[in-house]
């Protein structure tokens, strides 16, 4: 352990380096095929998994940009690559929510990150209150997890989506742009955007905290089908309690994960130092992730047209074995 945080070895250049000095690389046998995650890699919600694949699990993983589609197979979603080639994918369970409504095979066995977010808007813009936002000009991703966000701030106030107007703004990098453009009022999006937003104006920066009200559910997801197959599920067991074991480590020393973060999304180190204290990282499945499901579907189902689900038919989506076993055998 000391060699690797002392040096930046991950656990497969440890083994190199002693395959090289015990001679023994010629006659080791061929590795296992790699085990498969795709994941947001531009999110630091994701530094679990990135410490977990690089220092902990014992034998080849990859982590790819990408997420539930490349779990299920979703052809044809732009930035995820491709499709029903993931063994586990990580993403918030706004998206959990929306993909199994088409694919009830999926399963959330994980949460590996929450994420807190807030709404930074501009004091010049007569913003003071979440009230002030009436009227005004958000930017933010519609139907995701700062859109759900936002509505339950707006919620909290007596206000809906139908009182603002909402800007869907790509890339995000746009956001604090605009901003400090003056071409919105606010901003709602998760790290780092979001601290780049408030960095961007300075001074005239309000900010409102909404962890009382809602945070990401950050969620490691994998199918039924997966779990049926006693090969996959011993994996993907063995990546949970990488994953788990990660996590303790980053509680321990969060620095061990920047330098992947960094690695994994370009961001600046200082950037992720500042942003890091949004997260939170449970190592565990939340106790509520029924209760946040059940609200969530309701907001989901409207806007994409189709019958909610009951608590019951969302309960089967919750796959808790795993993350028990792992728990009780430490």
């Amino acid at each position: 352990m000391q060699l690797r945080l002392i040096f930046g070895w991950g656990k497969r250049a440890i083994a190199l380096a002693a395959c090289v000095a015990f001679g023994a690389c010629a006659t080791a046998p061929q590795p296992e095929e790699p085990f498969r995650v795709h994941g947001n890699k531009v999110t630091f919600e994701i530094a679990p998994v990135l410490v977990a694949s690089d220092q902990v699990f014992d034998g080849p993983s990859t982590v790819k940009m990408g997420g539930i589609p490349n779990l299920v197979g979703e052809p044809g979603i732009p930035g995820y690559g491709e499709p029903g080639v993931a063994d586990v994918a990580t993403h918030a369970e706004t998206q959990g929510l929306r993909y199994s409504a088409r694919h009830p095979d999926l399963r959330i066995i994980m949460t590996v990150a929450e994420g807190y977010y807030r709404i930074v808007g501009r004091k010049s813009a007569g913003i003071e209150t979440l009230e002030d936002l009436k009227g005004k000009r958000i930017a933010t991703i519609p139907n995701t997890s700062s859109a759900y966000f936002l509505h339950n701030m707006l919620k909290s106030v007596g206000l809906s989506e139908a009182d603002v107007e909402i800007v869907r703004v790509i890339p995000l990098s746009d956001m604090p742009i605009l901003l400090a453009k003056g071409e919105v009022d606010a901003v709602t999006i998760w790290e780092p955007e979001i601290e780049n937003a408030a960095h961007a104006i300075g001074d005239d920066a309000v900010e409102f905290d909404g962890r009382d009200v809602y945070r990401e559910v950050f969620n490691l997801n994998t199918t039924a089908a997966n779990l049926a197959d006693p090969e996959k599920r011993a994996r993907i067991k063995e990546f949970v309690k990488a994953v788990v074991e990660a996590t303790d480590m980053i509680h321990e020393d969060p620095s061990i994960a920047w330098p992947l973060v960094q690695e994994a999304t370009g961001f600046d180190l200082d950037l992720i130092k500042r942003s890091w204290k949004h997260h939170g990282y449970p190592g565990d499945l939340v106790p509520d992730l029924l209760d946040v499901l059940e609200a969530e579907e309701k907001w989901l189902a409207e806007i994409d047209d189709r019958e909610a689900r009951s608590r019951e038919e969302l309960s089967t989506l919750i796959d808790d074995s795993i993350i028990r076993e792992v728990l009780e055998e430490r």
